[in-house]
């Protein structure tokens, strides 16, 4: 990945460094990788996960529903 230092400004390159890392997700991938995770335990988040954005949908739904009244 690169990204060019336009002007010298070194701090400019460096928030689209880390603005490019996040989106492509590069970062998460090498955290879930540091250590071992058991099946169980990915499935366990995956899960986990998964919950937590139903329960969030939900909430917004509700949320929509209760301002039209």
């Amino acid at each position: 990945m690169r990204v060019a230092v336009r002007n010298g400004n070194v701090e400019q390159a460096i928030r689209l460094l880390k603005r490019k890392i996040n989106d492509s997700g590069k970062l998460l991938d090498y955290r879930e990788k540091e250590r071992y995770s058991s099946k169980s335990e990915r499935k366990q988040k995956k899960r986990a996960s998964a919950v937590a954005r139903e329960k969030k949908r939900v909430e917004k739904l509700n949320k929509k529903f209760l301002s039209r009244k």
